[in-house]
């Protein structure tokens, strides 16, 4: 693939799991970074050091992903730096496991806040200041693709993006911006880690592979996404699952 080398990636969520992969693969790839986190300020400093020691850049902003303003800072401190933004991976997400019937109204704002106000918003602002021929990618959920028993508000809220990615990538083509979303199963480091061991083995058994994915694993599927031989893809919803059914 080409390399990202003079590229600028906003990549929310990126101090753990699936979002420091991403970031540490786009790194790689030649882009400068903009590390995004919430609260754990240590492990988004020390990710900054990990790239700035491969001798790239990066800048780590906190910035919580249920405010608009917080978004809008975020999004003007990466072009206050780097002076441009070609990528962004929206990956940034809360989960709650709960029965339909026990779902709080807290619950739901709190989840919603993020994962589809958040998104939203960072689609917004990406959409007024990213350079033409630029890169977005959402991180959904295969729970998106197969419902799970505890899982509704989670799933719903995930979903909501495939289809503002499906919208942004019609508004946004005459600029020869791609738009899609990747669409993980079962992975660690990341949410899944926190569910019962007996949903690992199930998780691991239902892919052909006979494991759960890695971070990694998703990360690959990103960095193709944002590079130039992924440019006639747009609006579409890649499964990243080995396979898995569940």
């Amino acid at each position: 693939m080409t390399s990202l080398t003079g590229k600028v990636a906003i990549v929310t969520g990126a101090s753990r799991g699936i979002g420091r992969a991403i970031a540490q693969r786009l790194a790689k790839d030649g882009a400068s970074l903009v590390i995004n986190y919430g609260r754990s300020a240590d492990e988004a400093k020390e990710l900054v050091s990990i790239i700035e020691a491969n001798n790239g850049q990066a800048l780590a902003v906190q910035a919580d992903m249920s405010s608009v303003a917080d978004i809008r800072r975020l999004f003007q401190e990466t072009i206050d730096k780097f002076g441009q933004l070609d990528i962004l991976v929206n990956n940034a997400g809360i989960g709650k496991v709960a029965a339909i019937a026990e779902v709080t109204e807290s619950d739901f704002d709190a989840v919603f806040a993020v994962n589809v106000r958040g998104v939203l918003f960072a689609m917004q602002e990406a959409a007024k200041r990213m350079n033409n021929n630029g890169r977005i990618v959402y991180i959904s959920s295969s729970t998106t693709v197969y419902p799970q028993v505890g899982m509704a508000v989670y799933g719903a809220s995930k979903a909501a993006p495939k289809h503002f990615t499906e919208v942004l990538a019609q508004e946004l083509g005459e600029r020869g911006i791609t738009v899609n979303s990747v669409v993980p199963g079962p992975t660690s480091p990341g949410m899944f880690d926190h569910m019962p061991p007996e949903m690992h083995k199930a998780a691991a058994a239902s892919s052909p592979f006979g494991r759960i994915g890695q971070a990694e694993d998703i990360a690959d599927v990103v960095a193709f996404l944002v590079s130039e031989e992924a440019r006639w893809i747009t609006g579409q919803h890649i499964v990243a699952n080995g396979g898995a059914k569940i």
